[in-house]
């Protein structure tokens, strides 16, 4: 086997996966403008499984193509660039943004900038722009290299909750006193239950019984059910975000609350293999809640730089109210496949936060 690996999944279950010889590796060929990116570390949450769930549907399979049937989960993490055939952008230089599960990935540099990148690849070229954006580290103001892993796990998740966050305030809370969250132990949940518990909103977390000391001890949360309790949620009106994507948990809720729920949003599938759910769900057309759409939107109104302003510092206050947070590192193949098999099969502690690399 050579230093260079791919980690696939089985694009039809995602149980299955292989550890491969690198489609990509420091032997490539570059084309003009194209980068060679050594993928240092990233993050693995149950967002990457999440993207794995859905890859047919939202297109997550196609921005770092596999052989036929499998795939590559992307992923959110730091690397260099070891070889380079754009004028404006130097060997040695860190980069931080959406890489596959390799240890190598060439980019297409385009639009290039002081502050980062787009990735020009036709194959890319029709996918949500959000996801193609690189930054440079070394004119980016909130890098850390210390605090690479913090970063790799909370921006995507945290930029997920904020968007949320804004969504929700921006419709006045589509009047609910109070918001359910599922999988209320995951990191994007817990985000979004901190910005709401910051500003007065009542934050209900529904989690499994092993996770419901962790979530109260948290702090973010002002009532802590497990699953097997839905039906002891206050009748009030109701804003229900659904991290977990579990089909039972989702028909629970919409029965039990019925028409005093006032808007249901998806977002993740942390219990992907239970996702089936009646088509005649009572109350709201549960929503998929797609990020990239929201940011767009910001985007227009506030211009980009005050809306990752105001992310940012949102975030930096989310991470330091984070103490739970213990950084775990996994490094090498068998040490990645181990714990991407922990995540599929849901048995993560929620204090961890996860950095692999190959």
């Amino acid at each position: 086997m050579t230093d260079a690996l791919d980690f696939v999944v089985n694009r039809s279950d995602l149980r299955q996966c292989a550890i491969e010889s690198a489609l990509v590796s420091e032997r490539t060929a570059l084309a003009p403008g194209q980068v060679l990116v050594r993928i240092d570390h990233f993050a693995f949450t149950a967002n990457n499984v999440t993207y794995g769930a859905v890859g047919e549907m939202i297109g997550y399979w196609n921005f770092f193509p596999a052989r036929d049937g499998w795939g590559r989960i992307p992923v959110w993490g730091f690397g260099e660039i070891v070889a380079s055939r754009h004028d404006a952008l130097s060997v040695g230089e860190r980069i931080y943004g959406y890489l596959p599960m390799s240890t190598y990935v060439v980019l297409d540099a385009d639009q290039v900038t002081a502050g980062g990148f787009v990735d020009g690849a036709p194959h890319r070229a029709a996918l949500p722009p959000i996801y193609n954006q690189y930054t440079r580290c070394g004119a980016d103001p909130a890098f850390e290299r210390a605090r690479e892993p913090q970063i790799a796990l909370f921006r995507p998740l945290f930029g997920t909750s904020f968007l949320l966050d804004d969504f929700i305030a921006e419709h006045d809370t589509f009047g609910a006193r109070q918001i359910v969250l599922s999988s209320a132990s995951s990191k994007t949940a817990l985000g979004l239950a901190f910005l709401l518990h910051e500003r007065g909103a009542t934050v209900i977390g529904l989690t499994s019984a092993r996770h419901a000391d962790f979530v109260r001890d948290t702090g973010y949360y002002d009532g802590v059910l497990d699953y097997d309790r839905v039906g002891d949620l206050l009748r009030e009106p109701t804003v229900f975000v659904d991290f977990a994507g579990n089909g039972a948990v989702l028909e629970g809720i919409h029965r039990h609350l019925a028409d005093q729920l006032r808007h249901s949003a998806q977002v993740g599938v942390t219990h992907w293999e239970r996702m089936a759910a009646p088509a005649d769900l009572p109350g709201p057309t549960p929503t998929f809640f797609f990020a990239p759409t929201q940011v767009s939107k910001r985007q227009q109104e506030w211009g980009a730089s005050e809306l990752w302003r105001r992310l940012g510092d949102a975030m930096q206050r989310f991470i330091a109210s984070a103490r739970w947070l213990r950084i775990v590192e996994h490094r090498g193949p068998a040490a990645v496949e181990r714990l991407y098999r922990e995540m599929v099969g849901g048995h993560i502690d929620p204090a961890e936060g996860n950095i692999a690399a190959l």
